[in-house]
């Protein structure tokens, strides 16, 4: 165990990097480095903004910086693999936003490498580190609506088609299943396990990406969940499990809840209130950090093998829909 802090560096200075910069100062035993981003410009406005000593223009310099011990890869989806694997082999850990990949295949190669190497890994599923989703985990472990059955949840958004937009571009990986669909197959998947079956219709954007989603996923023993995803409909974001002696809401939004009700039949419901620290991203960065302090290569509560079967749903879901995502062959 080091006595020093864990030095962060992150790539890519977006929106989502924006929001969780400002909840280090929740996480003990972690100093962000650096940045870095494709335009130098950005990469120091950043830097600037945020109190960040080092600003590279180029996420290959910043992967070669001997100081940074843990990258947190924020850009568009087909670049998480190539940057990942060079963070690999430069012997560094990754938080990596979700969607892990681009594609399945990615996926297997990236985790792949990070277990050759015996560095840190974890998708950034901020939404199993929420208390409140933990506490409705903890009532599921106890038996409070007995034999778990099925998942129902919903996400959407409202956005106009913009060709310019990364969330609508092909080659970067855009649509709502990458975007949307991953929160929800991701707490499915928490819930039931790996799918063994994936169904799918939705509708297309102009530019060839999903624009919006209905999914059914298949799960050992008869059991299901019904999902849907939207850039077009303002989707409350509300999630319920079913168990066969009662349910719990998972009170919008979802991904990202301070409350849920447990619903058990014959009885009055009972909420809980569990708000998350700052923005809510604090409670992954501790467990990054403190995983990486004890010498740990995986997260116990978002495992690599949970990433992969997510994965392998998305992949399948849209394959069904005609869309096959590149990789990024180049960091």
């Amino acid at each position: 165990m080091t006595e020093r802090p864990v030095r962060w560096g992150i790539v890519g200075p977006g929106r989502i990097a924006e929001d969780l910069v400002g909840d280090f100062v929740h996480v003990a035993d972690a100093d962000v480095l650096a940045v870095a981003s494709r335009s130098p410009d950005r990469a120091r406005a950043f830097a600037a903004k945020h109190g960040i000593g080092r600003a590279y223009g180029s996420y290959r310099d910043l992967v070669a910086d001997p100081d940074v011990d843990v990258l947190y890869i924020a850009t568009p989806h087909p670049q998480h693999l190539a940057i990942g694997l060079e963070a690999a082999r430069a012997g560094k850990s990754v938080l990596i936003e979700k969607a892990f990949t681009a594609t399945l295949a990615g996926a297997q190669s990236l985790v792949e490498e990070v277990r050759a190497h015996q560095v840190f890994a974890m998708e950034a599923m901020w939404t199993r580190f929420q208390p409140a989703v933990v506490k409705a985990r903890e009532l599921l472990a106890d038996g409070a609506i007995g034999e778990v059955r099925s998942v129902q949840a919903d996400l959407g958004v409202v956005r106009d088609f913009d060709p310019s937009d990364r969330v609508f571009a092909y080659e970067l990986g855009g649509g709502a299943i990458l975007d949307l669909g991953v929160y929800l197959v991701s707490f499915a998947q928490m819930v039931l396990g790996a799918p063994t079956s994936v169904s799918v219709v939705g509708a297309l954007e102009p530019s060839g990406v999903d624009a919006e989603v209905s999914l059914l996923l298949g799960f050992s023993e008869g059991r299901t969940a019904t999902l849907m995803c939207s850039l077009h409909s303002p989707m409350p974001g509300h999630a319920r499990i079913f168990g066969n002696s009662g349910w719990i809401d998972v009170e919008p939004r979802f991904h990202h809840p301070r409350s849920i009700v447990l619903h058990r039949q014959g009885a009055e419901p009972e909420r809980f209130e569990h708000p998350a620290l700052g923005g809510g991203y604090a409670h992954e960065l501790i467990e990054v950090t403190s995983s990486i302090l004890a010498g740990r290569s995986e997260s116990t509560i978002m495992p690599l093998d949970d990433t992969l079967a997510v994965q392998r749903a998305l992949d399948d879901a849209l394959g069904q829909l005609g869309i096959r995502f590149a990789e990024d062959t180049a960091p």
